[in-house]
């Protein structure tokens, strides 16, 4: 099933800039415990969203950041 994107260009800015900097802050040892488990998941997901411009809890809330 193809989505349609639904991720704006100032969203996208800061998903990727957010992924690097939690991935760096992760590989560096800022994060530890329970959050070092997740972190390189989320930050992975921030990078793919930013990417293909599709983010699937915008479309289950029904809204988005793109200006059509």
């Amino acid at each position: 099933m193809f989505m349609k994107s639904n991720v704006g260009q100032i969203d996208r800015i800061i998903r990727v800039i957010l992924s690097i900097v939690i991935f760096y802050a992760y590989c560096i040892g800022w994060i530890t415990g329970l959050l070092a488990m997740a972190a390189p998941i989320f930050s992975f997901v921030l990078a793919v969203t930013a990417l293909t411009g599709d983010c699937f809890l915008y479309d289950w809330i029904k809204m988005g950041t793109k200006i059509k």
